[in-house]
């Protein structure tokens, strides 16, 4: 799309693995995780069932072949690639990222 940009957000050194770390970009929050392997993910830091903005404090996880976040308020789990939810109806919007020299970069509107 074109009214899309990358975003540089930080250096991939700056993310702890299995931790999540929240970027304020225009005023919005996303939740940046970088799993092992270098993977890195973002989503919304919004819980999709409160709204509160606590995503980011969730807990990583794997089901199977799936990466997974789990809301510290309600224990929802969400694919980190797709956003959908592993056990509600309720969906995490999530972005694009990309390492480009130690740098981690958002796809954003």
């Amino acid at each position: 799309m074109s009214d899309q940009k990358w975003q540089k957000v930080c250096k991939l050194n700056d993310l702890e693995e299995h931790w999540g770390e929240v970027a304020l970009i225009k005023n919005h929050q996303y939740a940046i995780f970088r799993l092992n392997n270098d993977r890195v993910f973002a989503s919304d830091h919004a819980d999709p069932n409160s709204g509160a903005l606590v995503i980011a404090r969730g807990i990583t996880g794997q089901k199977g072949d799936i990466p997974t976040i789990a809301s510290p308020l309600y224990k929802e789990e969400y694919d980190l690639r797709t956003g959908e939810s592993l056990n509600s109806d309720f969906t995490l919007p999530v972005y694009e990222t990309r390492i480009e020299d130690g740098e981690v970069f958002l796809r954003i509107a």
